[in-house]
């Protein structure tokens, strides 16, 4: 498939999957119930941690997620106390317990109190470093509390080779214009343009079949890989293609 003949072919498949009928079936569905910013990054940001596996499962779990935090995200951050929290404690999605949600409760409202909130404690970084670096950075601002080691498995760190789809998938959400009411565009701070793809299986093995990526693994190398052949595609909006190759692989089993 010639260059030109590609980037139509993924535009089409963009322009069917980054619609409203992709909420139904995808996580995003967690934090669209929600209207205020904080409340939306919040559960976006937990949604995104939980988000592997069985999706029916991710989605259930993020909905349990909403319940335990009294359907108020951000309130429930800043305001929490250690009863609060006990419930907390039951939680598990895959190998994330209650023991990491907790900390990541509290490691959200120092964020909040401490470095300005979840948009302020990434972007701060990405003035002088390409967005993977600042994700690097990101990851230790959020574990300067005391915490158990085993915790950190579960905010990717891309300067340790990790292809850091949940955070990448995260900041897609955020970042992308809503234009079509599926992403929510309400991160001015960080530009889509910096923005880089959600590799994942499906992601990664639909753009092998396309000449798109290579590197058989799927981590910070593939991802910088793919990046690249994404930009080429469109500078502007390079993630939105994240929709094609997703919809490619997972919907119609290319």
């Amino acid at each position: 498939m010639k260059a030109q003949e590609l980037k139509d072919f993924l535009d089409e498949k963009v322009a069917l999957y980054n619609s409203p009928t992709f909420i139904d079936s995808d996580p995003i569905q967690i934090p669209h119930l929600y209207q205020k910013k904080e409340d939306i990054e919040i559960i976006a940001f937990l949604v995104a941690t939980i988000a592997w596996g069985n999706r029916k499962s991710i989605i259930n779990n993020g909905h349990r997620l909403v319940q335990l935090m009294g359907n108020t995200p951000y309130d429930f951050i800043m305001n929490h106390s250690e009863t609060d929290l006990a419930p907390l404690t039951h939680f598990v999605h895959r190998t994330f317990n209650g023991d990491d949600l907790t900390y990541f409760i509290r490691a959200l409202k120092y964020l909040y109190l401490k470095k300005g909130g979840l948009e302020s404690a990434i972007a701060a970084h990405t003035a002088e470093q390409p967005l993977q670096h600042a994700l690097s950075l990101f990851k230790k601002d959020f574990f300067a509390l005391d915490h158990l080691p085993r915790t950190e498995k579960h905010v990717s760190d891309p300067l340790k080779n990790s292809a850091a789809k949940r955070l990448n998938m995260f900041l897609r959400w955020m970042v992308r214009p809503n234009t079509t009411k599926v992403d929510f565009g309400i991160w001015k701070s960080i530009s889509p343009a910096q923005l880089s793809c959600p590799l994942d299986v499906h992601s990664g093995n639909v753009a092998r079949k396309l000449g798109l990526l290579k590197r058989k693994q799927n981590d910070a190398k593939a991802l910088a890989e793919l990046d690249d052949s994404l930009r080429k595609l469109d500078p502007e909006d390079p993630v939105k293609y994240d929709f094609a190759l997703f919809g490619l692989g997972v919907f119609e089993k290319f």
